[in-house]
């Protein structure tokens, strides 16, 4: 099935949703800005997760082992947003940092190939490539506001995050809302979070910074909190993993890429953050490698009768570009 043909079964109420999730998540890395102003960024982290964790209440435990459910909480929850958070706390722009973040999809691929021994196709290949330039382009022609620190952390990020993939993938994690499915992982992986994340917020923010950021919380970090852990987590994994099980994933998971773009848009028009040259450059070459990572050898007529297990493999690895 061919991509035009995949666009044109999508019924329009899923495109809209598909767009609605999207910007949901682009436009939550201004949010996270706004909310944290005042409050220690690994400290901010531990509220946020300590809320998502309290889904647990109605989100049925994942069929899969604790060893799985802490390696993903430790990469793809703690070290994805305590890195993410750190950084935008240094100065790095929400749109920067949700450009710089979906390197996750490339550092995946990566990953998978040596841990996984999953050789890359054509089109994974290209887009490795394509988006190790497009991170080069951006490197060197970030804006001044954008400290060369706040980037690599941005992208120590993205590894972190490929890492909870990768062990997420190796356990067989299927997308869906159901006892195997990543919605009920992210939710009980949610667990291992905040603990820890108090935990390193004491050694390197101090009890100080603690004691004034709880201080500091306002309605502002109340909703912010809200958002991304309401909104983004619960709300968007829910909704995006019924999307790819009603649809063809190559279908679906572009629309992801609007995330970034909401990003940059929404802290341009309301923080006066303007994206430099190269970081605009830097970014179409990176979407365009993530694009092209995500196209799918078209299946053999023999292969096409795999049985439903490899149809839901194929569809959780493409949700990997979404993380």
């Amino acid at each position: 099935m061919d991509a035009a043909r995949c666009t044109r079964d999508v019924p329009r109420r899923d495109k809209l949703l598909a767009a609605l999730v999207a910007s949901l998540w682009g436009f939550n890395f201004v949010v996270i800005d706004w909310g944290m102003r005042g409050i220690p960024p690994l400290l901010f982290v531990a509220i946020r997760f300590a809320v998502v964790a309290l889904a647990v209440v109605v989100v049925p435990r994942p069929q899969t082992g604790w060893r799985v459910v802490v390696g993903v909480g430790l990469f793809m929850s703690l070290g994805q947003f305590g890195l993410l958070y750190t950084s935008m706390s240094l100065g790095l722009s929400p749109g920067l940092a949700a450009l710089l973040l979906q390197a996750q999809a490339v550092f995946t691929i990566v990953l998978a190939a040596a841990a996984l021994r999953e050789r890359p196709s054509a089109p994974q290949t290209i887009g490795v490539a394509l988006g190790v330039a497009g991170l080069a382009v951006v490197a060197v022609g970030r804006g001044g506001d954008a400290p060369a620190f706040a980037v690599c952390l941005a992208l120590a990020a993205a590894l972190s995050w490929a890492i909870g993939n990768v062990i997420s993938r190796r356990a067989g994690v299927v997308t869906g809302r159901g006892r195997g499915g990543t919605l009920s992982l992210t939710v009980w992986s949610a667990l291992v979070v905040p603990v820890p994340a108090l935990a390193l917020s004491a050694a390197f923010e101090g009890p100080d910074a603690i004691a004034a950021g709880l201080a500091a919380l306002s309605w502002q970090a109340g909703l912010s909190t809200l958002y991304t852990a309401g909104l983004c987590t619960l709300f968007g994994y829910a909704v995006f993993n019924g999307l790819l099980g009603r649809n063809p994933s190559a279908a679906v998971v572009p629309w992801v890429l609007l995330a970034p773009v909401v990003a940059m848009a929404s802290a341009a028009l309301l923080l006066g953050q303007t994206p430099s040259l190269g970081e605009v450059l830097g970014g179409a070459v990176l979407v365009a490698g993530v694009l092209v990572a995500g196209i799918r050898p078209r299946a053999r007529p023999a292969a096409a009768h795999r049985g439903e297990a490899l149809a839901a493999a194929r569809r959780e690895a493409a949700t990997r570009l979404t993380g």
